[in-house]
């Protein structure tokens, strides 16, 4: 099996409801993403990718457009803003684009990441 990955980033702000008072992510807070994405095949194409790198800019666009410097709870809802939650929207959105999609990676920072991998 063939496997690519590109990483995307952005800055944005989110709260997690539900938590205990004295969490530290009940608290309104901010964290610099990075979205990794995993494509794979078993084949190549004729000119020996998986994909080009560049068939994947729509996903820095939607990045960019939607979730760069933007408040995540006004995106995805106050349900929707757990970095688990977020590799799931960003694999369902990629595998809408590119049937290769194996996973999504989401950092929130530099020692924690979440994965979804169907």
């Amino acid at each position: 099996m063939y496997r690519i990955t590109k990483e995307f980033h952005f800055s944005a702000s989110h709260q997690l409801f539900g938590l205990p008072e004295e969490h530290q992510c009940a608290r309104l807070h901010g964290h610099n993403y990075i979205v990794v994405i995993e494509l794979a095949s078993p084949e190549l194409n004729d000119h020996g990718f998986i994909r080009d790198y560049l068939d994947l800019a729509p996903l820095k666009r939607y990045i960019d457009d939607t979730f760069d410097h933007r408040h995540l709870n006004d995106v995805l809802g106050d349900d929707g803003v757990t970095a688990e939650r977020m590799a799931k929207h960003f694999y369902d959105w990629c595998a809408a684009q590119w049937p290769e999609t194996a996973a999504v990676k989401i950092s929130e920072t530099p020692k924690t990441w979440a994965e979804y991998r169907p």
